[in-house]
C-alpha cells in the first residue's frame, strides 16, 4: 500500500489533500482521482470544472499523474 494525496486545482484556485489515501497500485489511485472529480462536479452546481485537474502525489510530494476534470467528463480540454 502506498500513500497518495489528491490536490485538486483550477487556474482560480487549488484544494490541497492534507490526509490523502491508502491505494495498492496506480490503477486504483486514477479510479479514485476519478471518483473525487464526481464528487466535486455533483456538489457544486454551476462550476465550469473545464479547467480543473487533479495532481495525484506521492508521500514524498512528488507528482504521480495528473488526470484533468474533463477527462473523466468526456469533454475536450
Amino acid at each position: 500500500m502506498t500513500q497518495v494525496y489528491f490536490h485538486c486545482s483550477s487556474s482560480r484556485e487549488i484544494r490541497i489533500d492534507r490526509s490523502g489515501e491508502a491505494v495498492s497500485d496506480l490503477a486504483e489511485a486514477r479510479d479514485r482521482a476519478a471518483c473525487i472529480v464526481r464528487s466535486m462536479i455533483m456538489g457544486r452546481d454551476g462550476e465550469d470544472w473545464r479547467d480543473w485537474v487533479v495532481h495525484v502525489n506521492d508521500d514524498f510530494d512528488d507528482e504521480l499523474f495528473v488526470l484533468p476534470f474533463a477527462f473523466v467528463l468526456g469533454k475536450p480540454h
